[in-house]
């Protein structure tokens, strides 16, 4: 059963976790399934993403785009709006609202940021800040065509839902790597996006009435 989420009670639930955090932000990432998979003296590039909540009328989805096939990072996959931090943003959260309106052509002023996630190092690279948004409908979107093949939005409890996070692998560099994974109809949802996704289940996990159990997990090939 799905818990009824509101914005009011979202909006609360980012401010009490942001009052409940020390100084010293939670480092997440590739790593956190792949231990000393974390490479301190890397060069990191910062980013920043879009984590939108859209509240329906039915309950809250989340809105995720998927890359088209051609671009140099991740082309393919389905991520949050976002991208690298630009030298004139004035922060973090302007980072991610400026990609979100050149990525998904949906305007800064139809989103309401409640909070962050924690901080997301790559294993190409980046340190990426998610920043949670709520959207209510009506807005436009209009997807920029170079970069994005889709916009689509999946429910929230999908997420939320005992046994919809799997664990997966691969054979890297003659290593077995482990990755989330949210399979959704035809999407494949995984690597930062699906760890960043963890993330979101776990702030709001501690908000409900009944805790997400995590035993449901899965290891194969993909």
């Amino acid at each position: 059963m799905g818990f009824n989420w509101t914005s009011q009670r979202l909006t609360q639930v980012f401010a009490q976790q942001k009052t409940e955090l020390s100084e010293q932000d939670t480092l997440r990432g590739d790593h956190d399934l792949n231990p000393g998979f974390f490479d301190p003296t890397r060069n990191k590039t910062p980013a920043a993403v879009v984590v939108p909540l859209v509240e329906r009328e039915h309950g809250f989805t989340v809105l995720l785009t998927k890359r088209t096939d051609h671009l140099h990072d991740h082309a393919g996959q389905v991520s949050f709006p976002g991208g690298r931090v630009d030298p004139t943003d004035r922060n973090h959260c302007d980072t991610a609202l400026r990609e979100l309106e050149e990525e998904v052509g949906l305007p800064r002023k139809h989103v309401s940021i409640i909070g962050e996630l924690d901080t997301y190092v790559t294993r190409t690279g980046f340190v990426i800040t998610p920043v949670v948004g709520l959207i209510k409908p009506p807005f436009p979107v209009e997807p920029d065509s170079f970069e994005v093949a889709e916009v689509f939005e999946v429910p929230l409890d999908f997420f939320l839902k005992p046994g919809s996070r799997q664990r997966h692998f691969r054979e890297f560099e003659g290593y077995r790597r482990y990755y989330y994974a949210f399979p959704f109809n035809d999407y494949f949802i995984w690597g930062a996006t699906a760890g960043m996704l963890v993330n979101l289940c776990e702030v709001l996990s501690l908000n409900r009435d009944n805790n997400i159990s995590d035993n449901d997990v899965t290891c194969n090939g993909e």
